[in-house]
């Protein structure tokens, strides 16, 4: 079989001599050179970062029909695993890829154990159940700000100063489709603060003081010569 492949400048053309089985590896190959193939699809088991368009999308309401369905089941799950694979407090769908509007919001005992005791009071911190809400909505009802650094996995490797309200009141449907009202303070408000952002396609860095914004690994960078590596997977 002959194969053509003319040159984009110039006239002249040139004839690859092979067989049939050659051609077809052959005709594999070259598709791969333009053809971008998927091997990972949402909901991801990993954060989106950013850069990503999912998480500067308005995240789409959730039907209430399809609420107890088990494909929005299957997204909460996959965010509680994630969640927790990561130690993290809090997670948004689009940080999994799903531009729906779900939060989910746990501080665990254990993460204590990573703080100073006066960290852990100047920033008002406590325990907080898993709580997963779809649709959720979000009141202030305590308008003094406080400023504290805060990270966000979506953003790896960083943080920055962030003001956000001392109490708010979140309600929304559990994933049976139950509602759920909640009143939050101090650390737990933050955090619900932080995850309603993402459902709105905004993150922690429209917010910040600027002239905070760390990389939190920047001692190690300097006492390993560079040689720090920020990962993505866990």
């Amino acid at each position: 079989m002959l194969l053509k492949l003319h040159k984009l400048c110039g006239k002249h053309e040139r004839y690859l001599s092979t067989s049939l089985a050659a051609s077809q590896s052959f005709r594999k190959w070259y598709q791969q050179l333009w053809t971008t193939k998927r091997t990972n699809m949402p909901p991801y088991g990993h954060f989106t970062q950013i850069g990503d368009p999912v998480l500067r999308d308005r995240a789409a309401v959730v039907p209430a029909e399809c609420v107890d369905s088990k494909e929005v089941h299957a997204i909460v799950d996959q965010m509680v695993h994630v969640l927790r694979k990561y130690d993290c407090v809090g997670i948004a769908a689009p940080q999994i890829g799903v531009s729906l509007r779900i939060i989910a919001m746990e501080f665990r005992r254990s993460i204590k154990q990573d703080l100073s005791e006066a960290s852990y009071k100047a920033r008002q911190m406590s325990e907080l159940p898993l709580t997963v809400l779809i649709n959720p909505k979000l009141t202030v009802t305590n308008y003094t700000k406080h400023k504290h650094p805060e990270g966000c996995m979506s953003v790896r490797g960083f943080s920055a100063d962030v003001e956000r309200y001392e109490g708010v009141k979140i309600s929304g449907v559990n994933r049976q489709g139950a509602h759920t009202e909640l009143v939050l303070s101090g650390w737990n408000a933050r955090i619900a603060q932080h995850e309603m952002d993402h459902l709105d396609g905004k993150l922690y860095t429209d917010h910040m003081d600027r002239s905070t914004f760390t990389c939190t690994c920047w001692e190690a960078v300097n006492t390993k010569s560079g040689r720090v590596e920020i990962p993505f997977y866990k």
